[in-house]
Parts: C-alpha cells; sequence; structure tokens
C-alpha cells in the first residue's frame, strides 16, 4: 500500500513516498509563506524522484502548522461568539477572561451567558433557558457573526444542554457554524470553552485550507485520497479536519515521533526532534506520543484536550547565534534559512552555520564559515548539546535508561552522549522522519466519561465499545482496531459505583482498502 506524507514546519516542507514501511523517496523543500504552494512544490518533487514507483498511491497524509500558526500570530482568524449555559453558576469569570488582550479583540465576536448546566453528578443545574438562546442566535446573526463556540457545565459528562442549545442555534441561524466544547475538551469549563472558541475562530482558515489542500492533491493527477494529521498521531479525513482545526496544532512534532518510533523499530523511547526553529522533545509510549494530562497553552491561552506532551526548546538548524556574549536563541531565521545563513551566502551565524564549521553536516559553502574562531564553534555547540540534555531530563519521568531517537533536519545538533539514556540512535531518513510519521499514522477512536453501577471490568469494556465506535465512524477499518491506552479512576464522592474510563484505540483507514478512483 503506497502513500504520501507531508510536514509543513516553520522551516522545511518535507515529503515521503513509502510502500508499506519502505520509504521509496524523499524530499525536503523550504516551506513558502502561503505554506500551500510549498505543500504542492514537496508534493511535485517526491512524485518526480519516486518517478514510476508513484504509481499506485492510495493515500496523502498531511500535517500542517496552519492553524497553530494562524493563533500565535494573531492572523486569519475569524471573529466567534460564545455562548455559554451555565446560570446562575460560573458568571464571574467570562468567556475571553483568561485570553491575551490582542487576540482576544480579533476574536471576540459577543458573549452570552444563559440558565442550564448540569452538577458535576449529572443533576441539571437549573432548566435551560431556551428561549435566551433562540434570542441569542439571532443578536449573533444581526452582527454578522459566523461561528459560535457552546459550552455547558460539566458538558463531557453529559452533553444534553450543548446538544439542546446547537439544536436552537441552527433552527435560528442556519449558516452559523457550532462548535460544542464537550466533543473537543475535557472536565474543566475555562480551558475547555477556550479550545472551542480558537476552534470557532479558526473554521474559516480550517476550510480554505483544507479545500487548497484538495486541489493540489487532485492537480497531482494521483487520484488518491487526502488525510490530515492530528496532535495524537493519528490521521482523519480532509472533511472531518474542516470541524475540528485544533485537533491538528500539535501534529508536526507528533508526526516525527512516529516516524522515528516507524524507522527505528524502537516503540517506547525518548524522541528529539531539530527541526529548522526549535528541538522538540517527547517520550513514546507504544509507539505513540505521551498525552499532556495538564493545561498546554496556545497562543498564550490556557487548553485542556488531546495534545501531546512536548518540551519546545530554542535550538534548530536555524537559531541565531550571538557572539561576546554567547548566546543560542530564542530567535530563529526560519524558512529564511538559505538566505541568512553564512553558508548560503548571508550575514547571521546560525546553528546550520556551527554545525558546518565543527564538520557535523557538508551543506552549502564551508569556505563561508572557515573564519569562525574554533572555541566559538565549540563554546556554541556545546551550549547547544547542554540546553538538549537538560531538555531531555526534564521529559523522562523515571530514572530508568532508555534510547533516544534523533531526527529531524538538525538532527546532528544533538550529542551522541546524553546522561540518563542508553544511546542515542540516528535513524535512517531521519531529515523526513515527520513526513514518514505523517505516511504511517492511523486513524483513532476516544471515550472519556463516567459510568455507574458497573463494576471495573464492564465499564472498561463498554467504554472500549464507545472508542471503537468512535474510530469506525471517523473512518478506521474495525478489524484493524487496537487498544493503546487505557485509565480507570474510581469516583467516591459520586453515587452508584461511578467510574471515570478513557479508552483509545487506533486502526488502518478503512478507505485505504477501497478502489482508487481512476
Amino acid at each position: 500500500m503506497k502513500r504520501i506524507g507531508i510536514d509543513v514546519g516553520g522551516t522545511n516542507t518535507d515529503a515521503a513516498l513509502l510502500d508499506g514501511d519502505q520509504v521509496i523517496a524523499a524530499v525536503k523543500t523550504f516551506t513558502t509563506a502561503d505554506v500551500t504552494s510549498g505543500v504542492r512544490t514537496a508534493l511535485k518533487e517526491v512524485i518526480a524522484k519516486a518517478g514510476d514507483e508513484a504509481q499506485g498511491v492510495v493515500a496523502v497524509m498531511i500535517g500542517t502548522t496552519h492553524f497553530t500558526n494562524a493563533v500565535v500570530e494573531r492572523r486569519n482568524l475569524g471573529r466567534a461568539a460564545a455562548l455559554r449555559v451555565s446560570l446562575p453558576a460560573s458568571a464571574s469569570l467570562v468567556p475571553f477572561c483568561d485570553w491575551p488582550k490582542d487576540l482576544a479583540a480579533k476574536v471576540n465576536g459577543g458573549v452570552y451567558l444563559v440558565e442550564g448546566g448540569h452538577e458535576y453528578d449529572g443533576r441539571p443545574l437549573v432548566p435551560m433557558d431556551e428561549k435566551a438562546v433562540a434570542e441569542a442566535a439571532r443578536k449573533m446573526v444581526q452582527d454578522g457573526i459566523e461561528a459560535v463556540a457552546v459550552s455547558a457545565t460539566f458538558s463531557p459528562l453529559t452533553a444534553e444542554c450543548e446538544d439542546r442549545a446547537a439544536e436552537i442555534l441552527q433552527n435560528e441561524a442556519p449558516d452559523i457554524h457550532v462548535t460544542k466544547s464537550s466533543t473537543l475538551g475535557r472536565i474543566g469549563l475555562l480551558e475547555r470553552e477556550n479550545v472551542a472558541l480558537m476552534n470557532a475562530s479558526l473554521i474559516g482558515l480550517a476550510r480554505d485550507t483544507t479545500k487548497a489542500f484538495v486541489d493540489a492533491v487532485a492537480e497531482s493527477g494521483l487520484g488518491a485520497q487526502l488525510f490530515i494529521t492530528q496532535n495524537d498521531g493519528t490521521v482523519v479525513r480532509a472533511e472531518a479536519a474542516r470541524e475540528y482545526p485544533v485537533f491538528s496544532f500539535a501534529s508536526g512534532p507528533t508526526n516525527s515521533m512516529r516516524g522515528a518510533a516507524l524507522l527505528a523499530g524502537i516503540e517506547n523511547a525518548m524522541v528529539c526532534d531539530v527541526g529548522g526553529t526549535t528541538a522538540d522533545i517527547g517520550c513514546l509510549v507504544n509507539g505513540f506520543p505521551r498525552e499532556a494530562n495538564n493545561v498546554v497553552e496556545v497562543g498564550g491561552v490556557r487548553t485542556l484536550f488531546r495534545m501531546p506532551d512536548l518540551l519546545s526548546i530554542a535550538v534548530g538548524g536555524g537559531t541565531k547565534i550571538g557572539r561576546d556574549p554567547l548566546t543560542v536563541g530564542p530567535e530563529s531565521v526560519g524558512y529564511r534559512l538559505s538566505e541568512r545563513a553564512l553558508v548560503f551566502g548571508g550575514d547571521q551565524v546560525t546553528a546550520t552555520d556551527i554545525a558546518v564549521a565543527a564538520g557535523l553536516i557538508t551543506l552549502g559553502d564551508s569556505s563561508k564559515v572557515a573564519a569562525l574562531p574554533a572555541d566559538f564553534v565549540q563554546a556554541a555547540l556545546a551550549k547547544m548539546h547542554e540546553n538538549i540534555a537538560e531538555g531531555v531530563d526534564r521529559m523522562k519521568t523515571d530514572a530508568t535508561e532508555v534510547p533516544l531517537l534523533a531526527v529531524g533536519g538538525g538532527a546532528m545538533l544533538i550529542p551522541e552522549s546524553v546522561p540518563g539514556i542508553s544511546e542515542v540512535i540516528h535513524v535512517e531518513h531521519s531529515g523526513v522522519a515527520n513526513a514518514v510519521g505523517a505516511a504511517m499514522a492511523q486513524i483513532s477512536g476516544e471515550t472519556d466519561r463516567i459510568y455507574r453501577d458497573m463494576d471495573r471490568d464492564e465499564a472498561i469494556a463498554e467504554a472500549r465499545r464507545a472508542a471503537i465506535a468512535a474510530a469506525v465512524e471517523a473512518g478506521a477499518e474495525e478489524s484493524t482496531i487496537k487498544v493503546i491506552d487505557v485509565e480507570d479512576l474510581p469516583l467516591s464522592y459520586l453515587p452508584g459505583r461511578a467510574i471515570r474510563t478513557r479508552v483509545r484505540v487506533v486502526g488502518e483507514a478503512a478507505a485505504l482498502n477501497e478502489p482508487v478512483p481512476a
């Protein structure tokens, strides 16, 4: 089965064509300002490099930084209204209250608080004020709002209020896109609401981006299906990704970790992915990135949803190196590396220049860095090694020595010996591990809910069935699905032997077993 994986980073856009687990062709191109044309170029080049081997490609998997960049850089964001079903509770902390002021000013399309919601044990707080929801919908239409995020207290336990509010909104304003917080986040009203608001503000960009990717794949003449990679190392069909852009925020580092696991044949290890802008450090558990169980900030906004547990440090191929005093980052030349680095005729000392001067890599014109003092080169290299070693140590959860998989275009910057690491493994095709990970991504399903009046085994079995159903609905082939993560927690403060159970499963895309359109 042939697939093409494409991963868009801040500096490089990589593409790899795989047949099963074997890498047939791989290319690395510079990311473009509009991103989409860079994807087109990478797709065109990898097809040309593969030649006749490109025949029979059934799927293209793309990981993109479009949506994260939009939030971080405050651009291409739409206005979104916030409808919270919670009164008389939670009135003191309104939606957008913890957002950076500049971001809130761009996104805030109105705040509406109405009566309703549930208690932590599933009992209704007060009956939902359906009239107020309808009035809010009419006001949104008057204000020209095209997207709304709906949240309600304890909606992950029972989404009844959010579902009913969404139904009323659709009846009153059919053209408004509705994002329900219960489909995205976990327990924690503000953080879950923040994710829903971000998602609503990105809907316009997600639709445009997805269409551009669909067009790029269509123009390639492959007749392949398009999938978009997600934060947890899996993929969804393009039409599903269009509705939930926030699930693609951290797909880049996740793709690298999944690719590293495949290329090294190791499922449990630390991974350091050194790109052009940052080094992302994470932990592989059973071949998938360890998930973050705490609050993750995106663009200065607190969120709590399906995100990998990653540490990003300012060490990358484009990282600016300063002299007198010696500094490493945090700024990077990014995708302008080919213009700004000394080895490419520029005037900025970068980590790539240090690597070339130290003899770690052959790139550009090495004579351009011959004049760099040897002690400066060694000091800069030592500082980068120190930063990476410290980052790896921070991400380890115990003292057990484990392997470290070195991947990314800047993998040569990773030291050969790291405290607490059994061995540093430089995997084959490490420079395009992210594209390989994208190509090998599977489809996932997850459930996280509270079960009552069941023993532990029954609750887990029920959650497993729900997770499998979610994966099948997302496009997975049921016969290939396997469970990769199970968590259960007895809740003594709730009546009826309550158990909070979370199950995550993955499987191959069913669509890939279907005939490719002519």
